[in-house]
């Protein structure tokens, strides 16, 4: 079987454990849409934002960690879990208490005094998240997806099922969002009864130098995802802050981040295939470090993910006008729209970026992904604060494509410098060039009745994969075929 291909099938396994359950999660933003207003899904959204960052500190790297050093030569993949699971819990533990201690001025810093118990549940959520991701790690490596599948979709199920009860059955206004909250809590309380024999035969374990190596190789992957998270999440803080008073006439910064929140989440389809690949290829990488032809085949696997990313920029970008209507129930939110094609565009050019980072993991040179990454933080500082006075949340929607963009472009550049892979460079930004003008053109276009423009945009779409098929059909058949 061609490594392309399988990698393929793996990503595909893979999404219906990690797509899948979030895909499932972001159904219900018609209902959220439905029972919350701009200005409450705000505060919803600011405190979800703190907690994708605080969950890079959580997991402190380890998760990548322990696919490093279990992959060398003579590993004891036993004892390196067991000092991984020792390290991520033990740091999970003193955030965790260390939050719940400190609830009350965690909650008036953020300005949501009254509700530290939203603070204390949100820790308790990023303690059981994190616990569980060594094991969950294992299960990529041991190349179980289908058990780690039945995992995440269960846990997001129960979710769902939950969120479902408390807003339909016994929904009281006074609760609000906190209901959202709770039956996060609940339903992640499950992955350590999935977990449980795991976290019977674990053993506390500690061994100096290789707790060290193993530190020392994290350390760097948290601060970079520390960074990625800043940059993913730091506009919905810059732009509770930073937004001029009346900037959109008669709302509040709370309704322009409820806003941004919500259409934010209609990049998910990007988002999600994106962490799919990500978690297929991350293993994929390293077990083919050695190979004489790895350069080529990375080159190859980065080309077809651009493909596929451009097909999906296009497709959503061109169907919001349906894509509103089924998902963002309340007409309010659909004043943010225009972010979506940016930022769909930005979380293609993180995809390419995790792509073009395998030269630093395989390298041992993690720090240099620690140094890309602070920059971008920086720069999507200074984008938030230069554009969102001017431009709203439509400035920091262009902010992380061009953040983004910027940590691929040197990401590439160093690269190519200590570890050279032959990528498809001009060709690869032809499709992305390409794509984003047609949308733009097709975006234009007036149509008289949602059939016309239904019919339109199925037609481009197809004509978008004929062309495609006609440009790389020797490639795709070698790969069906399985060679290369």
């Amino acid at each position: 079987m061609s490594k392309i291909k399988k990698l393929a099938g793996e990503t595909v396994i893979y999404g219906l454990g990690n797509i899948l359950p979030r895909f499932l999660n972001f159904l219900l933003v018609p209902i959220h849409t439905s029972f919350f207003h701009a200005e409450e899904y705000g505060i919803y959204t600011k405190l979800m934002a703190l907690v994708g960052v605080l969950n890079i500190l959580y997991s402190f790297g380890m998760e990548t960690a322990f696919f490093r050093f279990t992959t060398k030569e003579g590993a004891d993949p036993k004892k390196i879990f067991n000092i991984a699971q020792t390290a991520v819990t033990g740091i999970s533990t003193v955030l965790t208490a260390l939050l719940i201690f400190f609830s009350a001025g965690v909650a008036k810093l953020l300005s949501v005094e009254g509700h530290e118990n939203f603070i204390v549940w949100l820790a308790l959520i990023m303690f059981v998240d994190n616990v569980v991701s060594i094991p969950f790690a294992r299960l990529r490596l041991e190349k179980k997806p289908l058990q780690f599948a039945f995992f995440r979709v269960s846990n997001v199920m129960i979710q769902i099922g939950l969120t479902l009860y408390f807003l339909y059955v016994v929904f009281d206004p006074a609760m609000g969002i906190a209901y959202l909250f709770l039956a996060n809590l609940i339903a992640n309380g499950f992955y350590l009864l999935f977990f449980a024999k795991t976290f019977f035969t674990w053993r506390p374990a500690y061994d100096r130098a290789m707790f060290s190596s193993m530190i020392g190789y994290a350390y760097p992957i948290m601060l970079t995802g520390l960074a990625g998270m800043m940059n993913e999440f730091f506009s919905r803080i810059a732009l509770d802050k930073w937004l001029p008073d009346n900037f959109y006439p008669g709302k509040t910064a709370a309704f322009a981040v409820g806003v941004f929140g919500v259409c934010y989440k209609l990049s998910v389809f990007m988002n999600l295939t994106v962490q799919a690949f990500r978690m297929a290829a991350e293993p994929f990488f390293f077990s083919h470090a050695t190979d004489r032809n790895s350069p080529q085949l990375f080159a190859r696997v980065n080309h077809y993910f651009i493909i596929v990313c451009c097909f999906i920029l296009l497709a959503v970008s061109i169907n919001l006008d349906w894509l509103k209507i089924l998902f963002l129930r309340k007409e309010e939110y659909w004043v943010g729209l225009s972010i979506v094609p940016p930022l769909l565009l930005g979380y293609l050019f993180l995809g390419v970026y995790y792509n073009f980072s395998v030269w630093f993991k395989l390298t041992d040179r993690t720090y240099f992904g620690t140094i890309i990454t602070l920059g971008g933080a920086l720069l999507t500082l200074l984008l938030n604060y230069l554009l969102i006075p001017v431009a709203g949340y439509q400035g920091s929607s262009w902010a992380t494509v061009i953040v983004y963009g910027a940590m691929m472009v040197v990401c590439y550049g160093l690269g190519q410098k200590y570890f050279p892979i032959p990528y498809f460079v001009w060709i690869d930004a032809g499709y992305i060039a390409g794509t984003y003008l047609l949308l733009t053109v097709v975006n234009s276009i007036s149509f008289s009745t949602q059939l016309q423009a239904t019919t339109f945009q199925a037609a481009t779409m197809l004509l978008f994969l004929v062309f495609v098929y006609a440009v790389e059909r020797t490639g795709i058949r070698q790969q069906i075929n399985g060679q290369g």
